[in-house]
């Protein structure tokens, strides 16, 4: 009976260790998701510079930038890409870049009409995008990197009038993720802007 007893409170005595260990553990971060938003062209034009339709596709990316985790470097280790456990896109990069592209394109009338292909409507130009940078940089200076890759052909006959590189880099206040995406949101800005003045000058 004594030996049952003990038996009993050495259970309890576990128990009750159990449940302290896991009161002391520190609660699991929060997940944090984040966005980013091309401001509206200020000036749109009179006449469109692409007479019809211009389809925008969704734009490729690889490895970690086409993902929803946000990514950074160590300024001191350029060649090492790193995603953040908490902190995601809202949308794959590929689809939210895109989407703020015809967005931003509807707004400063460059075509007739700017669509997706899910759209299923028949177009005279194609825009396509490649995201080739999209990280914080993290270090001394601490900064974020942009850099897209654009073409654009006609539908009629495949002819190619331009392909071209943007690339805009910003420097942040502080290492924090919030920061990075704000500096992302202004370089998001210059290259949109970049876009739409080489696409009127076509």
């Amino acid at each position: 009976m004594i030996k049952s007893w003990r038996m009993r409170v050495a259970g309890l005595a576990l128990m009750l260790g159990m449940l302290t260990a896991c009161a002391a553990q520190p609660p699991v971060p929060q997940d944090r998701y984040y966005r980013l938003q091309a401001a509206v062209a200020t000036a749109p034009m009179g006449t469109p510079a692409l007479p019809g339709t211009l389809e925008v596709e969704r734009f490729s990316a690889d490895g970690l930038t086409a993902g929803r985790p946000i990514v950074y470097m160590q300024s001191d280790n350029p060649n090492q890409l790193l995603e953040y456990h908490y902190h995601f896109w809202t949308q794959p990069p590929t689809v939210m870049l895109r989407d703020e592209l015809v967005t931003y394109l509807r707004g400063s009338n460059v075509a007739n009409n700017v669509v997706t292909p899910e759209m299923r409507i028949p177009s005279d130009y194609v825009l396509t995008g490649r995201i080739r940078r999209l990280e914080q940089i993290v270090g001394s200076p601490n900064a974020t990197a942009m850099e897209l890759e654009i073409s654009l052909r006609r539908q009629a006959d495949g002819k190619l009038l331009f392909l071209k590189s943007y690339r805009h880099e910003t420097a942040t206040s502080s290492a924090g993720v919030g920061a990075a995406v704000d500096a992302l949101n202004q370089s998001l800005n210059v290259v949109y802007a970049d876009i739409l003045a080489d696409l009127k000058s076509r």
